[in-house]
């Protein structure tokens, strides 16, 4: 669990109160981490997937996308939450996506998603799909870019998830210059001052934003 911002009691508290994921996410959890090494760090933790199925099955999108798809875990968990729509998934990575294709055929979701490679601002660029659900978690140098591309395609009363939005905190502290930590500093700061846009920033994990297009 990514409970940067919480105390260790608290984080124990909130998990042992949240649905915990089956055996197959456990598994592609342990997978990843085998996998991926340090860069498992990426995925998102079991409370966000949670809440992305919640937030999926409310909002009951019929066009949904993802943006950074790593192993497949937040996908997994969008897929799931899908009653009768489809996940769109953007990704530059065939070999972390082909671990993602292989656990969407077990979890028998495979049929509600569409993947497509290379880089996002290129293949965004080029959907053309009235969006309901978007869930963002990339390249962090990128995400005013997806943003916008994301907002020119969401509907009216759609709704943006953007991750890592809190960087450990870091982001509240301005000596705190590392380049990734300044970029998400940026990111909020054009998101909060859009006018387009409803925003509430939840202290989940590494920090979770969801923007309401108005």
């Amino acid at each position: 669990m990514k409970a940067y911002l919480l105390d260790p009691a608290v984080a124990e508290y909130v998990a042992a109160h949240t649905t915990p994921p089956d055996p197959l996410l456990d598994e592609l959890a342990r997978e990843t981490a085998a996998a991926t090494g340090d860069s498992a760090t990426m995925q998102i933790s079991p409370d966000q997937g949670r809440f992305l199925t919640m937030i999926t099955q409310l909002i009951s999108p019929s066009v949904a996308v993802e943006v950074g798809t790593f192993t497949g875990y937040s996908s997994l968990c969008i897929a799931r939450g899908l009653s009768g729509g489809r996940l769109h998934c953007f990704d530059v990575s065939e070999e972390w996506t082909s671990i993602a294709r292989r656990y969407w055929r077990e979890a028998g979701v495979a049929d509600r998603v569409t993947l497509t490679l290379g880089p996002a601002m290129d293949t965004l660029a080029a959907f053309d799909q009235r969006i309901d659900l978007a869930f963002l978690d990339a390249d962090k140098g990128n995400y005013p870019g997806y943003y916008e591309l994301l907002m020119e395609r969401l509907r009216p009363g759609g709704l943006l998830v953007a991750d890592n939005t809190l960087r450990r905190g870091f982001v509240a502290d301005p000596a705190h210059e590392e380049t990734t930590t300044v970029e998400i500093r940026q990111f909020n700061d054009l998101v909060i001052e859009d006018p387009r846009v409803t925003v509430l920033l939840l202290p989940v994990a590494d920090g979770m934003t969801m923007i309401r297009k108005n």
